[in-house]
């Protein structure tokens, strides 16, 4: 049986899981909950760089995203980040939602399966 590998766990869940080659990351929020959608977006995407670097992979290796949004009217604002984050031609399938965030100052969460 293959092992699972869990990083930043606590009681309620890990910040990422990686099973058979398969890597699975908590959904990220900022933490510089001050800055605007743009700001906080900025600083998860480089949580995640790092997230898959601790895993041995990388934003090449994208499967999925769930990325959750407190307004869906920021959606454009995040794209344009996004857009320029993906490597070329290696966008994961995506779903992009409004929704009431567990802290109100928090913008956006982005959940990410990568692969390795």
């Amino acid at each position: 049986m293959s092992a699972i590998l869990r990083k930043g766990s606590n009681p309620v869940l890990s910040n990422s899981v990686e099973y058979h080659g398969f890597v699975y990351l908590a959904g990220i929020t900022a933490d510089d909950l001050s800055q605007d959608v743009s700001g906080q977006t900025q600083q998860i995407l480089a949580k995640i760089d790092a997230a898959l670097e601790e895993h041995g992979t990388d934003k090449t290796r994208l499967l999925q995203a769930q990325v959750w949004l407190k307004d869906i009217r920021d959606r454009d604002a995040l794209n344009k980040l996004w857009v320029a984050w993906l490597p070329a031609g290696g966008a994961p399938v995506r779903a992009c939602v409004e929704a009431n965030m567990a802290d109100p100052r928090h913008l956006v969460e982005i959940m990410i399966t990568a692969c390795r």
